[in-house]
């Protein structure tokens, strides 16, 4: 079986980095907390007089390299790949590329080690990608083929919670898939 999951959200905590960055410049001001999140790109949870100072965080040298691992996630992928599933990391790079694309290929090495860095797939569309599984934070994800040769597993984040799609975290992980048509 193939799998492909993606790392924003769901092995590297993108959220947690961008609230540890946010409330660091911006003590005593507005934000919304992890739970509270409606919408998947972050910069449209914030009003538009701030969302230049959400952007400026996200360009930043350093984020994508310094946010931690989800917890659950390392030991998951580990544990699949010893079954022999195919595991592949499948991430979208900020359009606005200059850090995010090196920092995501550092993050792989740092925490899941050299083996992996050769596991990630660089794509802004996912469903070009042959495989059994995604699982993704990403409510719908869609692209140039209608129908992806994958199922689309929700990686379980508050802003994804009105989709209607098996749901997965790294503590249920086992169960959902053996529970895929797919497998």
């Amino acid at each position: 079986m193939r799998i492909l999951i993606d790392m924003d959200g769901v092995i590297a905590d993108f959220e947690g980095e961008f609230l540890r960055r946010w409330r660091e410049r911006h003590p005593a001001g507005f934000y919304v907390p992890i739970e509270n999140r409606t919408k998947f790109h972050v910069i449209d949870d914030y009003p538009h007089e701030l969302q230049p100072l959400v952007s400026e965080i996200l360009l930043e040298s350093g984020f994508f390299e310094n946010m931690v691992m989800v917890p659950g996630a390392k030991e998951a992928l580990e544990e699949m790949d010893s079954k022999g599933m195919e595991i592949f990391i499948c991430t979208s790079p900020l359009s606005t590329y200059g850090n995010c694309v090196l920092e995501k290929y550092k993050w792989v090495e740092k925490f899941l080690g050299p083996a992996w860095v050769k596991k990630i797939i660089l794509t802004r569309d996912k469903t070009i990608i042959r495989a059994d599984i995604l699982i993704d934070d990403r409510p719908e994800v869609t692209g140039v083929e209608k129908e992806p040769s994958w199922e689309h597993i929700l990686y379980d984040r508050s802003y994804n919670r009105g989709i209607n799609k098996k749901r997965l975290t790294w503590e249920n992980w086992k169960d959902i898939l053996l529970s895929s048509q797919r497998v």
